[in-house]
């Protein structure tokens, strides 16, 4: 047995020690005080719907991302259904978007009644300008690129082609909170940045949230009515027929107490990264997340490896007491009940058969990257 493996077996034994993929428990132990205290305030004072903690934390956000607004809503997919209809689109519109996304950027698009057009995306997990390009119809009204895994899309191309077709670009900023393209960060891009605070998230809630930002006074405006089933709750004069979608207080200052580590956290999970890459960049096997291109800050939400191995590699991880995270195994419209059709993206689907999420977290320590990058070694050993 390895010394790695020896390492870690004991640890398990003892019950001492496993290297989670995230460690709700101890996120929340280091930030008790600060959480419980902001909590408490909520309900001493009553403050559970559209209260001061839910402005603070939109203002604080805006400030963070750079734009000039952020509106609380209570998912991702809200945050994009939201932006959709803002920017006009509906029945008869093609919106162009990813095949390597959450199915709820596509469902954003199918509820407000919009046809998702699907394209490939490149070796970085993220969309090809090219792609895009070659999609764009008469009837394409909205382009949707995701930033996954902590990396901005190539936005400059994005946003060159957009204007050029006077398309509205609605940015899945999910994963990329921190994540900085040319200066400028994700979510800042376009007409509107949609982000979630899924507990899991690098800034996550205690249950769903999200938000939308944006420079943009009407979208702001229309979001804003959106989330309280279209009323004004200054004059209330109902707008729309919106929905139940509202950010709520407690939420709200729970993630505002954390938007205040995130910076850190940021930082942490850079390096991290580099200590991954520093300790497997011999292993031969696995494609590492580390792509040219120094315009780019990655936040590294996810830390995502890439080998044709990848099911055995995850079974071998677990075996010695190692949480890994395979998102979306099965290509999106291989779903039948999301009736997509089909579609030919190849690196997609590559991605789905390789790619393999190892820990990253504000918990994860150097030592946890040393014993996970040494159990890799081992099995391609």
């Amino acid at each position: 047995m390895t010394q790695a493996a020896t390492l870690v077996k004991s640890r398990l034994e003892g019950g001492q020690y496993r290297v989670r993929f995230v460690n709700p428990q101890e996120h929340y132990r280091r930030l008790k005080a600060e959480i419980d205290g902001a909590i408490f305030d909520c309900l001493e004072n009553g403050d559970l719907i559209h209260r001061k903690q839910l402005f603070d934390f939109e203002k604080n956000l805006a400030a963070y991302a750079g734009t000039k607004y952020a509106v609380g809503v209570n998912s991702g997919y809200h945050a994009l259904l939201f932006s959709l209809i803002a920017k006009n689109i509906g029945p008869g519109d093609e919106v162009i978007t990813v095949g390597h996304t959450f199915a709820a950027t596509v469902s954003a698009i199918v509820h407000c009644g919009a046809v998702p057009i699907l394209v490939d995306v490149a070796k970085d997990f993220n969309m090809d300008p090219e792609k895009l390009e070659a999609a764009i119809t008469s009837k394409t009204k909205a382009v949707i690129p995701v930033h996954l895994n902590g990396r901005v899309c190539p936005m400059d191309e994005i946003m060159r082609l957009a204007q050029k077709h006077n398309l509205a670009v609605v940015e899945d900023a999910a994963q990329a909170l921190g994540a900085i393209f040319q200066g400028t960060m994700g979510g800042a891009f376009g007409d509107a940045g949609c982000f979630s605070f899924y507990p899991f998230k690098a800034l996550g809630g205690f249950g769903d949230g999200g938000a939308v930002t944006t420079n943009d006074p009407d979208v702001a405006r229309i979001v804003t009515l959106l989330r309280y089933n279209g009323e004004d709750r200054d004059t209330g004069e109902f707008y729309y027929h919106g929905q139940t979608a509202l950010l709520d207080n407690v939420q709200a200052a729970v993630l505002d107490v954390k938007l205040r580590h995130f910076p850190f956290w940021v930082a942490h999970r850079r390096r991290l990264a580099r200590l991954y890459q520093e300790d497997l960049a011999d292993v031969k096997e696995v494609a590492l997340p580390h792509f040219l291109g120094q315009e780019h800050q990655d936040s590294y939400q996810n830390y995502v490896i890439r080998t044709e191995r990848r099911d055995d590699l995850r079974s071998h991880l677990k075996d010695s007491g190692i949480e890994t995270l395979v998102s979306w195994p099965t290509p999106m419209w291989h779903h039948k009940g999301l009736n997509l059709g089909p579609w030919n993206l190849p690196e997609t689907e590559s991605i789905c058969r390789e790619a393999l999420s190892l820990p990253m977290n504000a918990e994860v320590t150097e030592e946890d990257v040393g014993i996970i990058a040494r159990a890799v070694r081992d099995f391609f050993n």
